[in-house]
């Protein structure tokens, strides 16, 4: 699950031709009239870093924000969707900078981050692999470029945090499971929050739902094509051939290359896990929270419930679930243009409540 869903994204277009900051924020005022402590003021700054997990080397971008001098920050990882989301939250076809901007959002607040180029994506590729790893190696990756971030010298060790977007937010839960050092929160923005077969399941009958109301399928075509989605992702969960061949050319081409040889691996080790179940091994008293915003089509609010769920049942504390009316799933007021648009007011707003107990000022 990645900004706007890869499988969503590639369907959509798909079905309708089928049927038819390296210098950091202001420091405050220059010249005769700056203030004392102001000047004083270690400046924001972006460093390249690397790190190494399962003999593969990682890159990453730490963001620093200004701060006074031997000032230790509360530090955030910062994890991307699914596919081939880089470190600033961008794919191939699609520039949002998810991650960016939320990296300069914390920064705003005096919370340093680290985003970093997955397997696949950006300067790390797959490490000589020939195809994408399981979500256990991914795991083990982040683990890794979360104890990269807690071992810099402007880190402070007792607030580590993980933010994660869209897939990010169940690996987010997976990094809270398998660190040594367990984060003192978790954010979770969109996230994913079902298996991930479930939630293609769904996604593609919202599909065909609202092609229907377009006049682009008969509602017999589109019931034909959900049972056919619902059977080829039953037989490959059982380990059966799939066959896809009376799907639509665009649902067929994407269950094939997600059960493909390629991705066949990945997907099923994710689709093995429940966000929810996942959530309830989070440790006591971490403090979370969960975002969705009314407009987003891939985690719609409807289907967060389990999840908050189980957080609740593991004693997390936090400001909890944050419903954001208007918001997609790249974070922005619905139909925003998704290239270089700012975080909406109200995510921003929600991160500004959750690292409320380690916010600081370049000031203070």
């Amino acid at each position: 699950m990645r900004s706007r869903s890869p499988w969503r994204t590639r369907v959509l277009a798909a079905l309708t031709a089928a049927v038819a900051v390296a210098a950091g924020p202001a420091l405050g005022a220059t010249g005769a009239s700056a203030a004392p402590r102001a000047a004083a003021l270690v400046p924001a700054v972006d460093r390249e870093v690397q790190f190494t997990a399962d003999g593969t080397t990682a890159y990453g971008t730490v963001h620093v924000p200004a701060h006074r001098p031997g000032r230790r920050l509360a530090a955030a990882l910062l994890l991307p969707g699914s596919g081939q989301t880089d470190r600033n939250g961008d794919e191939p076809a699609l520039t949002p900078h998810t991650l960016a901007t939320l990296a300069d959002a914390l920064g705003e607040d005096g919370v340093m981050s680290l985003r970093f180029d997955k397997y696949g994506t950006g300067r790390t590729g797959l490490g000589g692999r020939p195809s994408a790893p399981d979500m256990a190696a991914f795991t083990r990756q982040a683990v890794a470029a979360y104890d990269t971030l807690r071992a810099q010298p402007e880190a402070d060790p007792r607030a580590s945090l993980v933010v994660g977007h869209s897939e990010g937010g169940l690996q987010a839960l997976l990094v809270g499971r398998a660190a040594g050092a367990k984060p003192a929160g978790l954010a979770l923005i969109a996230p994913q929050d079902m298996r991930l077969l479930d939630m293609i399941d769904f996604q593609m009958a919202d599909l065909l739902d609202r092609a229907v109301a377009a006049g682009q399928l008969t509602a017999p075509q589109a019931q034909t094509n959900k049972r056919g989605v619902t059977r080829a992702i039953a037989d490959f969960r059982a380990g059966r051939p799939v066959d896809t061949s009376e799907l639509l050319p665009a649902l067929s081409t994407l269950l094939d290359g997600m059960f493909g040889p390629v991705n066949a691996d990945f997907v099923r080790s994710d689709d093995a896990l429940s966000p929810p179940s996942v959530a309830r091994g989070v440790a006591p008293g971490t403090r979370t929270l969960v975002t969705c915003g009314t407009a987003d089509a891939n985690v719609p609010c409807r289907t967060v419930p389990p999840l908050v769920s189980a957080l609740a049942a593991a004693r997390t504390t936090g400001p909890g679930l944050r419903v954001l009316p208007g918001i997609d799933h790249l974070l922005h007021p619905a139909g925003t243009p998704e290239v270089d648009a700012p975080l909406a007011p109200s995510v921003r707003r929600a991160l500004h409540d959750f690292v409320r107990p380690w916010r600081q000022r370049p000031a203070n």
